[in-house]
């Protein structure tokens, strides 16, 4: 009964009371559910209403079941062929909805996946909003048991959710009574409760809030049941709320609105769209869950990631039965006229009654096109015959000797002409291969069957004139190679083009023998194809065993549905048909599809005795039978059916059987058998003349058989298997069962196992693989006792079953369907079975659905595939399979991994038009499946995770540090040279200012060239010499004084493209006294996004007047700036291309040294716009910039903290001097740099360093690169440049755009032989992989791969590590991937698993000092510890100056202090977790080397599971998993994982992404993701340097507004 309808119920205390015991016994465990529901039902029957239509006195006992004959609702259901009958069972059905009621009880909201209107077929917008549908809440638990509570019989779960009474729960009720019930009942769960159409009415209405409030409500009324759970991954604290990270002493602030979205803040203060969240927060609240209880205690190293190894449930059931016995079949009666071998047989019929029809083959009218008789095929077998051996080749050398193999391809409408080559062959004593007729050159599995052919060695295959006329051809005429095939000649086997055999010759007709009669071709679960050799003995004897059997007469008539090439087909039509001299009439699969009743209708006419056909073809027969009254079927004595062995089949019989039976159908007429390649026919049910012997059958336990152990489930009627017999062992033959896996040990006799066969009649060996022929034909099963049961081999038929009572063989299985998951194992067609029989079907086809396993994280994950019809609507679809998930679960207690819908007719398809399985899994995993919906569900199927890692007791930085000395490891800490001890002739030393350098430059030197910029063809565009630039500097000093009005200190934003001109406004401004700041201008065609960046720097850093160039300033007064800003609050606008021709009467010069010299807006990858003080320089940088030239916009919904950093003079001229002594740069260098000069490192090089050192700068802007790539190489080569400056983006558009030119880029002269350093500037860890594709690409043009190395940076020192000229090469090592999860650095050997390689960031500049410190404790870290990189340097920021004065942030970041060891050093910490490692290399001062490794901003990092992740280390890995992805980044919301990725591609292969990299993530990393988002290309957001913005990603995906492709929503 559910909860709620306990309220509306007038119930006495005293029942109240007992009610709240009975809560506490079962929540301690003192009572089952199954015990607790029953009393509780009987405490309340007296007080609940009956349902309308059940009488409450009849007794229980008398109710009937709802079976087939029961209830006529069933008939008309199943006569309406309105399921696939081969998995048709209405007690199941019964089990399926049952499950789903339960479901509904504790409803639970799923979010439904978002797709582009591109992408949605036949659809409202209503589906681009979650309604509220039901959750597969029963996916989630950790051990699986078998919750018999879940399947409840349907009147109990219908009448407790209606709070209708009922009786004792085990009870049913009557047909009519119950049929009625059932209706109710699947309505209700087709169209839902009131409640929830409402709520998904009105959140479809509203953009997804009414969810959320749907949800809150659904949330407040669910129970969650205390099932063991999997890691929960919302939060690892003991409550259940989300923990979300505040940072300190934040404040409540304002939200703007961006778009027409409404937002709504989450739990952190971040500003979301009300849909994207409420998806999210669906995601989450489902994915909430109980403690799964604690892991045993066992010692684990810190670093070492044990997966959780799934615990034997101490309560499943185990086999408790006797040992079995070897069952033997009767023995094989010998007949006296039975022939010496088969051929001998055709020679008899084929002289004594040549006039006997043999085989008639209908056309697809169902008209008889064609009889052979035995006198044709003996002739014609004979002509076959001699042509292959003489007529091949040439007499001396023939292509075909006696033993060659020869394929066999023949289209499934001839079977005569395949009749004719096979005996042909027999005659010839060649080896028929038969083979599928490949109908192009990409047909699925035909490149594994061209192995096949290869592995024999068939250089002949063996063909009909029409199927030859069929077959792909080129051009000329000549027929195409297929893939993977050998080259073949192929011979026409029709009489007209053979030579007639003279009168002498005649075939060698021998005994049966050893020699190979025919190769069976077998494809297995991986899809490969294997030749199962039949020789003649067994042939023969096969041949006797099923003519026994069967008790075949002669010139008995068998109607053959089946493959005659292959299986029963062949061994009932084509082989035992000729051994007794009997007729086949033989049905085609095209007439089966135009005309599905024309088999009952041939055995009708001819009087058939005998039919083989399988549960599709009576399945068929069943939806097409209305029409017919001329049927009688009293002449049939046999209907074999092929597919016995599966369980399902039963359906089908007893469907078929009810339908007929008042057409002549005798019950015991129906034979089911069960067959394999490897053992050929294992058993066949006999025909009996005795009508009182029912055939045997079996209720089965499926939780039972999921643990290999048969149990007769008697009380749980819904959650079973019931299976039928395949009669006996083959006469002849001896059957034993043995356990599947390890040692073949005979199984107890209520055990599971795989059937095995000793016998004469069994394949031989898989041809040319003696290793798995040992394996499968020559096993010898083990007693107990370790005895083997016999001397004779056995051979494996790949079937799972048992002997039941008298020797019946019952198969519930195979074992290329079965998945272990979890310990237990599953059946495929159980799966397929349970998903068919969830209503309603309309969506999917129902002959469609493919169920397979793949492997993830050392465990199968089960993944159902299926086809969608093309009239289904996105919701429609999506509701199906969360109540297929539900379903599953509630059946089998397992969940299903991946559930996904493809379009119509694109499964990979067999000759017969089955799904083949294989080839879709292939395509499954390659990504190349195009689904057009997907549901994945890892956060419930995923059990085995690592144990989270438990943060150990607090340890004082004290004791780490003697921990360290103690084991021997040193303080991680290193420095650069001494400043003070370095010897130069530094005459810019003597300056305080860089405004005084330039006028001693422009004094000593005027003519010296400081600066040269070019264009994009490579020639001067300008150029600037010292007094230059001291005379263009004071103009621009005149110009803010006298028309800016001005005064010292005064802020003045610079709004110029990459040039001269930038340079002359910055000095200009020095010489003024005004601070200037260096802002980005708007980009011509996307002024609407990037203006309002520029005017927010404006207006943040309070500049008094931008100063520009004249284009600048009439984009700034344009229509669109209008449009997009409110031009009118713009401060004065200074246009420099008209300057004042007069000099200033005096040049400023600053009082003090720790004047502000500039400000530079820098916005960190985490989003952070800072300006970080640098002792007299100011950084920040706008965050629009995509690759060097592409603006990309910038997502306004940045979390801006308004800083300013002061930089004193001297601290510039320090940070200059150590880049100069570092790189060695003097007046008579030159040096190239192609950065952006906006903030960093980039606008110390390009407008700084040059000024300071005297060197000549080659310019180049990175926007010109996009116009030609080859620019800054050539201009590199062009003037023998030593060293060189670029970004990330800049390398990566010269690897990209110039890979295949690099020969033509030598014939023009390109030489970088010169190049000592090329430096990437870079505010992250080394991009090794592309730094390594540079180095190898450009290595024919003599660049020497050492000469490539990175630099460091970031907000509080602009410059830490860069590599100098002198120093020793960048070392790159490998270290443990999960040791540094844990903050651990373990090296490890290049290749090793999880190894991840590091680059050193360059060599650390003079007067910088390095400590790695631990972030929380601030203790110094020893070096085999990860942590933060802290600097002590005279040209560090000295800190940020913000708007609302934050004392304690600019203390942390500025001031820091050791908490132990040296607490007297001020330290800047840089937000960027590292390591120290000493190498074997000795630097300039002979001293070893220390390199500095940087690993990722420490605000990046994700802290998931305990474990500290990097957003690089998974990004790599996605990147890896599909060639479509083009970029990825990742971010956490709430503890989830989000994973976006750029699909550079059609939009139909954004589902194929889904799977993959769930699974790359999964493997690689042990993290579950929890949502993926698949974009167009250039959504993620990147920086000048080329760096990801991972944080304003993340604000525009909650703040939806990065138009995705598809996002999923993993559960």
């Amino acid at each position: 009964m559910a909860d709620r309808s306990l309220d509306s119920l007038a119930l006495p205390l005293e029942v109240r009371a007992k009610l709240a015991e009975l809560d506490l016994e079962l929540s301690e465990g003192d009572i089952t559910q199954k015990g607790y529901e029953k009393k509780k039902s009987k405490l309340l029957g007296a007080y609940l209403p009956q349902p309308p239509g059940v009488e409450a006195s009849l007794p229980q006992e008398r109710r009937t079941p709802v079976t087939p004959s029961s209830s006529s609702r069933y008939h008309r259901r199943r006569s309406s062929g309105s399921r696939d009958e081969r998995y048709r069972s209405d007690v199941h059905t019964e089990a399926v909805q049952a499950a789903l009621a339960k479901h509904k009880e504790r409803k639970m909201a799923v979010p439904m996946p978002s797709k582009r209107r591109s992408l949605v077929v036949q659809t409202s917008m209503d589906a681009y909003t979650p309604p509220v549908i039901q959750c597969p809440q029963g996916l989630i638990r950790g051990a699986r048991r078998l919750n018999t509570e879940l399947i409840k019989k349907y009147t109990s779960s219908g009448s407790e959710d209606e709070g209708s009474g009922q009786g004792d729960s085990q009870g049913t009720p009557s047909s009519s009574q119950g049929s009625l019930n059932m209706e109710h009942w699947i309505s209700r769960a087709i169209h839902g409760s009131t409640t929830s159409s409402t709520n998904s009415s009105s959140s479809t209405q509203s953009g997804g809030s009414g969810a959320a409030n749907a949800l809150a409500d659904v949330m407040t009324q669910t129970r969650i049941e205390n099932h063991s759970a999997p890691p929960d991954i919302t939060t690892y604290t003991t409550e259940h709320s989300i923990q979300v990270e505040r940072p300190q002493g934040s404040t409540p602030r304002t939200v703007p609105k961006y778009g027409n979205a409404e937002l709504m803040e989450t739990g952190d203060g971040v500003p979301v769209s009300s849909r994207v969240s409420a998806k999210i927060q669906q995601l989450v609240n489902t994915l909430k869950r109980p403690k799964r209880p604690p892991l045993r205690e066992f010692f684990v190293d810190d670093f070492e990631e044990l997966l959780e190894v799934q615990q034997p449930d101490p309560n499943q059931p185990r086999p408790e039965g006797a040992q079995m016995l070897a069952i033997r079949g009767e023995q094989l009666g010998v007949v006296t006229n039975w022939p010496p071998s088969l051929e001998a047989a055709l020679q008899r019929w084929g002289t004594i009654s040549p006039k006997a029809p043999c085989l008639t083959t209908m056309d697809t009218n169902g008209k008889p096109l064609y009889i052979l008789t035995y006198g044709k095929l003996w002739t014609r077998s004979m002509k076959v015959a001699y042509n292959i051996l003489h007529k091949l080749g040439t007499k001396q050398e023939p292509m075909v000797r006696p033993g060659d193999r020869v394929a066999l391809v023949f289209p499934n409408n001839d079977p005569a002409a395949f009749m004719v080559a096979f005996y042909g062959c027999l005659l010839a004593e060649v080896v028929p291969v038969p083979i599928e007729v490949p109908l192009t050159r990409k047909d699925a599995g035909s490149q594994q069957i061209g192995f096949l052919l290869g592995s024999c060695g068939v250089t002949v295959a063996l063909t009909s004139d029409a199927c030859h006329k069929g077959l792909p051809k080129s051009p000329t005429g000549e027929i195409l190679q297929f893939k993977g095939w050998p080259r073949l000649l192929w011979f026409v086997t029709e009489s007209k083009h053979l030579s007639k055999p003279p009168r002498d010759w005649f075939p060698h007709i021998k005994d049966a023998n050893n020699d190979t009669a025919y190769i069976e071709y077998k494809t297995c679960k991986d899809g490969s194809v294997l030749g199962v050799t039949v020789t003649r003995i067994a042939l023969l004897t096969h041949c006797q065993a099923l003519t026994q059997a069967c008790a075949y007469t002669e010139a008995e008539t068998i109607v053959n549905v089946l493959d005659f090439k292959k299986d029963v087909g062949l061994w009932h039509g084509i082989l035992t048909s000729v051994m007794n001299m009997m007729h086949v009439i033989s049905i085609p699969y095209s007439l089966m599809k135009v005309n599905p009743l024309s088999w009952i209708q041939k055995v009708y006419a001819y009087k058939a005795k005998v039919a083989c056909v399988k549960s599709r073809d009576m399945h068929w027969a069943l939806v097409a039978h209305r029409d017919q009254r001329d049927i009688n079927l009293t002449s049939l004595r046999m209907l074999i059916v092929a597919d016995g062995a599966n369980p399902w089949s039963i359906s089908s019989c007893d469907a078929f059987l009810n339908v007929f039976q008042s057409k002549g159908l005798r019950p015991e007429v129906i034979c089911p058998c069960a067959s394999s390649p490897e053992a050929l026919t294992v058993a066949i049910r006999r025909p009996t003349d005795d009508t009182n012997q029912p055939p045997g059958r079996g209720v089965l336990s499926m939780h039972g058989l999921s643990y290999g152990v048969i149990r007769v489930d008697s009380e749980e009627k819904l959650s079973v298997l019931t299976v039928q017999d395949v009669g006996m062992v083959m006469p002849g033959g001896v059957m034993c069962v043995v356990r599947p896996e390890g040692i073949p040990l005979l199984c107890r006799t209520d055990e599971i196992g795989e059937l095995c066969v000793c016998s004469i009649a069994a394949g031989t060996s898989y041809y040319g693989l003696s290793g798995m022929t040992k394996n499968t034909f020559e096993m010898f099963p083990m007693m107990s006792s370790g005895a083997p049961v016999s001397e004779y081999p056995f051979v494996r038929t790949g079937l799972l079953g048992f002997v039941g009572p008298g020797g019946m063989v019952f198969v519930v299985g195979k074992m290329d369907g079965l998945m272990v998951v979890s310990g237990r194992r599953h059946n495929a067609d159980d799966i397929v079975a349970t998903a068919l029989a969830v209503e309603p079907m309309k969506f999917v086809y129902r002959g469609r659905i493919a169920v397979f396993s793949i492997n993830v994280l050392h465990d199968e994950r089960i993944v159902i595939i299926a086809e969608q019809r093309p009239d289904s609507t996105e919701e429609d679809s999506f509701q199906w399979m969360s109540r297929v998930l539900q379903a599953i679960d509630g059946i089998h207690q397992v969940g299903v991994y991946c559930l996904a819908l493809v379009p119509a007719n694109t499964l990979p398809k067999t000759p017969l038009g089955g799904i083949h399985l294989s080839e879709t899994k292939q395509c499954f995993l390659e990504g190349s499946l195009h689904p057009c919906n997907v549901l994945m569900c890892p956060h419930t199927c995923v059990t085995n995770l690592p144990k989270p890692r438990q943060k150990q007791p607090e340890i004082g930085p004290a004791s780490v540090m003697v921990g360290n000395l103690v084991s021997g490891k040193r303080i991680a800490q290193a420095s650069g040279r001494d400043l003070g001890q370095i010897e130069d002739n530094d005459q810019g030393r003597k300056f305080m200012f860089l405004a005084e350098v330039l006028q001693w430059r422009a004094q000593t030197t005027p003519d010296h060239v400081l600066f040269t910029l070019l264009n994009s063809r490579g020639t001067i565009a300008n150029s600037l010499t010292c007094l230059q630039l001291h005379k263009r500097a004071e103009k621009i000093a005149v110009m803010l004084m006298e028309r800016g009005h001005l005064q010292d200190g005064d802020h003045v934003a610079l709004v110029y493209p990459p040039g001269i001109d930038l340079i002359a406004a910055f000095y200009g401004c020095l010489y003024a006294g005004c601070v200037p700041i260096t802002v980005r201008p708007p980009h011509p065609q996307n002024v609407s996004t990037t203006l309002p960046t520029v005017k927010m720097i404006v207006e943040v850093s309070r500049s008094a007047c931008v100063m520009t160039s004249q284009f600048i300033v009439k984009l700034l007064r344009s229509r669109e700036a209008g449009a997009a800003v409110d031009v009118r609050t713009w401060p004065p606008v200074l246009d420099t291309d008209d300057l004042p021709k007069r000099r200033p009467s005096q040049i400023y010069k600053p009082s003090n040294p720790d004047t502000l010299a500039y400000l530079d807006f820098s916005v960190s990858t985490t989003g952070m716009l800072a300006g970080v003080k640098k002792n007299y320089c100011w950084e920040v940088e706008d965050s629009y910039t995509g690759a060097p030239g592409i603006y990309t916009q910038a997502l306004p919904s940045i979390s801006i903290n308004q800083f300013t950093h002061n930089m004193s003079h001297a601290a510039t001229s320090a940070l200059c001097r150590s880049i100069k002594l570092q790189c060695e740069l003097y007046p008579s260098r030159e040096v190239a740099i192609c950065l952006d000069p906006y903030c960093g490192l980039g606008f110390v090089l390009w407008c700084l360093c040059s000024v300071y050192s005297g060197h000549q700068s080659i310019l180049i802007p990175p926007s010109e690169l996009e116009i030609n790539p080859s620019l800054w190489l050539l201009a590199v080569s062009q003037y023998k440049v030593r060293d060189t400056f670029c970004s990330y983006s800049v390398m990566e558009l010269c690897t990209k755009g110039l890979g295949s030119q690099t020969e033509s880029l030598k014939t023009r002269g390109l030489d970088l032989s010169r190049v000592r350093t090329c430096v990437i500037v870079a505010e992250e860890r080394p991009r090794i992989a592309l730094t390594q594709s540079f180095s190898k690409l450009f290595k024919d043009l003599n660049l020497n791969p050492r000469a490539v190395s990175t630099s460091f940076g970031c907000r509080v020192n602009l410059a830490i590590c860069l590599q100098g000229t002198s120093g020793p090469d960048p070392t790159t090592v490998y270290v443990d991937m999960r040791a540094l999860r844990h903050d651990r650095v373990r090296l490890v050997e290049r290749g090793s698993p999880h190894s991840l390689p590091l680059m050193e960031s360059g060599k650390i500049l003079p007067g910088v000092r390095i400590i790695i410190a631990n972030p929380e404790t601030k203790g110094p870290l020893g070096d085999s510890h990860l942590g933060e990189i802290w600097v002590h340097s005279a040209h560090n920021a000295s800190g940020y100056f913000t708007v609302y004065g934050d004392e304690s942030l600019q203390s942390d970041h500025f001031n820091s202090r050791l908490s132990f060891g040296d607490t007297q050093t001020v330290w800047a910490r840089t937000g960027y977790l590292g390591f120290l490692r000493r190498t074997d290399l000795t630097d300039a001062n002979g001293e070893r080397h220390d390199a500095l490794y940087v690993v990722g901003a420490l605000d990046e990092a994700m802290e998931l599971r305990g474990m500290r992740y990097h957003p690089i280390d998974i990004e790599t890995s996605v990147i890896r998993a599909h060639k479509s992805i083009t970029e990825c980044a990742v971010f956490t919301w709430t503890n989830l994982l989000v994973v976006v990725v750029e699909l550079d591609g059609s939009e139909q292969e954004a589902l194929d992404l889904v799977p993959l990299v769930t699974n790359v993530v999964l493997e690689e990393h042990y993290l579950i993701v929890g949502v993926v988002v698949v974009v167009d290309v250039g959504v993620i957001p990147i920086n000048s340097r080329g760096e990801k913005q991972r944080m304003h990603l993340r604000d525009g995906f909650l703040a939806d507004q990065l138009d995705p492709i598809y996002v999923a929503y993993n559960m």
